[in-house]
């Protein structure tokens, strides 16, 4: 199995923090973003990775940074080493294909949501209320419905647990009236040019979550965007509304979690090599289908 790597250590480089898969450095005037192959479910980082995760997020992310330029800016500033700081060529071997630098930007203090189809949180909420994030449906909708126009349903974001959705009268309140606009103008054209283009491949973007932030007080995109880690990708042959799809990312995880008597809390379980291999083969493929 290939080298699996959990966190990083650049001794002399600036460490800012870690998240649940990223973890972030500071270098010269830019930000230093490299995805590990750290798995999480239920909010809970598992003890074990998934071997290349890291360097999957990294090439579907630089993928749809290169294919949304013409809607907005992005953060991206380099992505081969070679470009990078001298003080980084040293680590090369970690950065090569699974990091980014990237301008400092200032994140927006809200989670940028597009649903295409009635999933996750926003099938629960329609079952009990015929809404999602406050915003009426038609009724007689089923799981997995495909949505006649995609609707923008932002979320706070939680340092700790899970996000929260909010409406949009709410995330104005936030953001104020012209940033919450751009962000679901912008969130919107993003995910209509993705679905388009993942649909000739095959693919469905049944939802996708995306950031934004502010540089040099213009609106760029940042972090990551439409991997599997932050969308549900579903095959169009396999598609059946009605039910949950089968889907391109870490449900195998979640599917295996669900099977043991583990209350989803601190410390997770350990993978088995079945399960971080079939998931592994999973990210592989979305990668190879989205990208070519």
């Amino acid at each position: 199995m290939a080298e699996v790597i959990l966190e990083t250590n650049l001794k002399d480089v600036k460490f800012l923090r870690r998240g649940k898969v990223r973890d972030v450095y500071e270098i010269d005037d830019y930000l230093l973003i490299i995805a590990t192959d750290r798995v999480s479910a239920f909010d809970v980082v598992l003890p074990n990775g998934i071997a290349g995760k890291g360097r999957v997020l990294t090439q579907i992310s630089l993928y749809w940074f290169n294919q949304m330029r013409d809607i907005i800016e992005n953060h991206i500033v380099a992505t081969e080493v070679k470009d990078y700081p001298s003080a980084l060529h040293k680590y090369k071997d970690i950065l090569e294909g699974r990091s980014m630098l990237v301008k400092k930007a200032k994140p927006m203090p809200v989670e940028c949501v597009v649903r295409g189809y009635l999933s996750g949180s926003g099938w629960k909420e329609y079952k009990k209320s015929g809404t999602v994030c406050g915003i009426k449906l038609p009724a007689g909708l089923v799981e997995s419905s495909r949505l006649d126009e995609p609707i923008f349903t932002p979320s706070t974001k939680a340092e700790v647990g899970h996000d929260i959705n909010i409406t949009f009268e709410e995330t104005k309140k936030i953001v104020g009236d012209d940033a919450a606009n751009k962000l679901r103008d912008s969130s919107l054209k993003i995910y209509k040019k993705a679905r388009e283009l993942a649909e000739k491949k095959g693919i469905i973007i049944a939802d996708t979550k995306m950031e934004f932030g502010l540089f040099n007080d213009r609106l760029i995109l940042i972090d990551e965007i439409l991997t599997p880690d932050s969308s549900r990708f579903w095959s169009m042959k396999g598609y059946k509304p009605g039910k949950g799809q089968d889907s391109f990312d870490k449900q195998i995880v979640r599917d295996y979690l669900l099977t043991l008597d583990w209350n989803q809390t601190y410390p997770g379980p350990k993978l088995p090599d079945e399960i971080i291999e079939k998931t592994a083969a999973r990210y592989r493929e979305i990668l190879g289908i989205l990208t070519g």
